[in-house]
């Protein structure tokens, strides 16, 4: 961990902060660019390219911290990661525009999101989840590639010979800029989880503490930049697309690693608290999507309050 003097560690924020919104503004132009170029459309693209990017912060942290100190720390990082994709995501991105969910999002991707919540509160509401739970999410991560891939072939097949000659080449710049703002999302992440986690351990928070916090958090910085940015630029899709995509990625890719590798003991507090508040911001942004099919910014302000009272009551 890089620990030292105040103003180290004030310089950290600032340095992670700039980078931040730099590698977030270039995935986005990047990977906009890439999409119209093959014929994409922007919610695909954040549910894939760019939820599976920021999704990698979660994958690092919650292995590293599963194999080095223990499963909590894993757990604790997805539960508050995606609770804090939805609240705080992507109700401060609704605020600074409304945001618009596609059919294809809503129909195809949600309820893979909602499935995906559901499989993690059912598989630990025992106490644990095992390797044949790791299984059952990584092979549902497959179901859902399969969907994914199958949407793209027909995008593509539905492209006429004169929509194509009109369409931008891909260019490695565009490529070049993707995977620089990858990066940058990584390193600047990184920066800013590493002072606060030695911080909390050393003053005697709890690993799943930690994780709901500090690392849940940290890890969501990606989504955050690059889903605000989006709707800054004016491509919402592709916030609503990255928050859904990162949401099942997290469970079904990082959870199912984790559990294939070390079983994940799941505590009472856990199950009383952390599942229930999964649960009711899942359930919560399915009914503001249906019943709009937008998220508004009055929406946006309600997402915003109830992680802010879900942060408090984590509070011991």
């Amino acid at each position: 961990m890089l620990l030292g003097s105040p103003l180290t560690e004030l310089l950290l924020l600032v340095a992670g902060a700039a980078l931040l919104y730099a590698g977030a503004e270039l995935l986005v132009k990047g990977a906009s660019d890439l999409a119209l170029a093959v014929g994409l459309k922007a919610s695909t693209v954040g549910v894939t390219v760019i939820a599976f990017a920021t999704t990698a912060p979660e994958l690092f942290v919650s292995l590293l911290g599963a194999v080095t100190v223990s499963t909590d720390v894993g757990l604790g990082t997805i539960l508050g990661s995606n609770i804090a994709n939805i609240g705080l995501v992507l109700g401060v991105s609704a605020l600074i525009r409304p945001l618009d969910v596609s059919e294809t999002v809503f129909e195809r991707h949600v309820p893979f999101m909602v499935l995906a919540a559901l499989l993690l509160v059912g598989l630990g509401w025992n106490g644990r989840i095992g390797r044949p739970g790791g299984l059952l999410m990584l092979g549902t991560l497959v179901a859902f590639t399969v969907v994914v891939m199958r949407r793209i072939r027909q995008t593509q097949s539905g492209i006429s010979t004169a929509e194509r000659a009109e369409m931008p080449d891909a260019s490695l710049r565009d490529v070049a800029a993707v995977v620089a703002g990858i990066a940058a999302l990584l390193l600047g992440s990184q920066w800013l989880i590493d002072g606060g986690e030695s911080l909390l351990s050393a003053a005697g928070f709890s690993d799943i503490f930690i994780g709901l916090t500090v690392l849940a958090l940290g890890t969501s910085l990606p989504e955050l930049a690059a889903s605000v940015v989006a709707a800054v630029r004016g491509e919402a899709e592709f916030s609503v697309g990255n928050v859904v995509g990162s949401n099942i990625y997290n469970v079904l890719a990082v959870i199912g690693i984790i559990a294939v590798i070390r079983p994940i003991g799941v505590s009472p507090g856990v199950r009383g608290f952390e599942f229930p508040a999964l649960l009711a911001f899942t359930a919560l942004l399915v009914g503001l999507m249906y019943r709009g099919e937008r998220i508004s910014r009055l929406d946006g302000a309600v997402l915003v309050v109830g992680y802010g009272v879900f942060a408090y009551l984590l509070f011991p």
